[in-house]
């Protein structure tokens, strides 16, 4: 699964869509830029950045971790 149904299978799970996820996170960071059609085409050509993901999955209660693989050791 790629980065893009992942989030949104994410999204899903919280029973919102990308647009509403979106449109409240453009309205407490006052950013107009921040809409489901830019942060769609970014999963798209794949320039999605750090703080975008971050700011999502943080708006539906989540949060990127890294985590060593310990059979890579």
């Amino acid at each position: 699964m790629d980065l893009r149904c992942e989030i949104k299978y994410l999204i899903s799970k919280r029973g919102k869509t990308l647009k509403d996820v979106c449109e409240s996170i453009s309205k407490c960071t006052n950013n107009a830029k921040f809409t489901s059609n830019n942060i769609s085409t970014k999963f798209s050509r794949k320039t999605i950045r750090y703080e975008e993901l971050a700011l999502i999955l943080s708006e539906i209660g989540y949060h990127i971790e890294f985590v060593e693989d310990k059979r890579k050791s």
